[in-house]
């Protein structure tokens, strides 16, 4: 199909132009991406103002946001397949907004923490509901295109939600960025309700019982190229996490530059940008399997130079951005494309597939970005490292879900 289904609504009289399509798109991935990264700033003084006494502790301001947007996967899905994709989004949004706002106000770390973790499971729809929004509407190469599109607006936040949470510290306290944020979701939430049509076919609609439920699940972990591609999207996703955790106290600690934080952080995410805007451009052309797979196997390449440059001492702020930055370019070729193959089979269960997919990626990634970001021990060494062997292991299961055989495309539109 070549255009979002047009469903009319006593709101909407039609439905949404390409460009607005993957603009809302990429607005609702955005919510999720500044819960993220807007903080990262804010970690230290965060951790000051409540009290934390162990430094790698307030790394837990992220984690268990990221934690509780993995399990919370587990629920949207089945909600959506079930009662559809709109009403759901809208509901989502309104309740991360008001957990924003209690955040805002926490006077406590643990209290602080519990908003997190309620506002990750309310932002873990924009990741189910987005992927099934894009599914409903598009298939093979047309669909790997509009996530690369969405994901370019998407992986611009990256470059400028770490200034903007400096910005904010340089004017107000850290609680004003949970007022953005809370502010942020509310507009993508009216956004929604006055632009959005439905886009699950009433057909389609799955009535939510354990069978059902159970039944998707087996065949999304039957599946090759559902489960393979899963498992290693969830092994890259686990070195950015170890990254997203780390990345803070790697400025402050080892490279002593904590006041170019922002600079370096958008760099990287600049290159993830670009990323997905060489994937919108060339993927229709040479094809998803080409493109990731070749992007895997340079970011294997590109880590050893750096675990190189890191054991003979001559790593240097510049070589970390630059080398992390063209890390970050070979995962954003890879993350839309996995996607994407991950789902191809997937579409008569899409909101239930992208659910137990996206909660198999984030609690594994979960626990690996924990694993890296706590072994920080003022070096590079556990970041880096933590890179290849997630590549490596990336890899494994690309070449399971392949049969052992890369760059092979099964039909002409993948």
């Amino acid at each position: 199909m070549n255009a979002p289904l047009t469903v009319a609504s006593d709101r909407t009289a039609r439905g949404l132009r390409f460009g607005e399509f993957v603009g809302l798109m990429a607005a609702l991935m955005a919510v999720n991406a500044l819960g993220i990264d807007m903080m990262l700033p804010a970690l230290g003084t965060i951790g000051h103002d409540l009290g934390v006494r162990v430094e790698n502790h307030q790394q837990l301001v992220v984690a268990v946001y990221i934690a509780c947007f993995g399990v919370g996967q587990l629920f949207w899905g089945p909600l959506a397949d079930r009662y559809g994709r709109r009403a759901l989004l809208i509901g989502a949004m309104i309740v991360y907004a008001v957990m924003s706002f209690i955040a805002a106000h926490a006077a406590s770390f643990d209290l602080l923490l519990g908003a997190r973790a309620l506002q990750g499971l309310s932002s873990a729809s924009t990741r189910v509901l987005t992927i099934s929004i894009i599914r409903d509407s598009y298939e093979g190469r047309r669909m790997a295109k509009v996530i690369s599109m969405s994901f370019m607006v998407f992986l611009a936040v990256p470059i400028i939600a770490p200034t903007l949470g400096q910005l904010v510290l340089l004017v107000a306290p850290w609680h004003w960025i949970f007022y953005f944020l809370g502010a942020f979701s509310l507009g993508v939430a009216l956004w929604a309700w006055l632009r959005l049509p439905e886009t699950l076919d009433p057909a389609k609609r799955r009535p939510i019982n354990v069978n059902g439920i159970s039944d998707a699940v087996r065949q999304i972990a039957t599946d090759r190229s559902s489960i393979g591609y899963t498992l290693a999207t969830a092994c890259l996703y686990g070195a950015l996490l170890g990254f997203l955790n780390s990345s803070q106290q790697i400025l402050a600690r080892v490279f002593h530059a904590p006041h170019l934080f922002a600079l370096c952080f958008g760099t990287m995410g600049g290159c993830m940008a670009l990323a997905s805007l060489t994937n919108a451009r060339f993927v229709e052309r040479f094809g998803m399997r080409l493109i990731s797979h070749g992007a895997l196997l340079l970011l294997i390449v590109i880590c050893l130079v750096r675990l190189a440059l890191l054991v003979s001492d001559l790593e240097t702020l510049l070589t970390f951005t630059l080398l992390s930055g063209a890390s970050f370019f070979c995962y954003g070729l890879t993350g839309s494309n996995f996607g994407a193959m991950a789902m191809e089979s997937m579409a008569h269960i899409a909101g239930t597939a992208s659910s137990v997919q996206g909660f198999i990626q984030t609690s594994a990634a979960t626990v690996i970005g924990l694993i890296i970001g706590q072994s920080f021990a003022e070096t590079t060494l556990p970041l880096t490292l933590g890179w290849e062997l997630a590549g490596l292991a990336a890899l494994a299961f690309v070449l399971a879900a392949e049969r052992g055989r890369l760059f092979r495309a099964h039909n002409p539109i993948v």
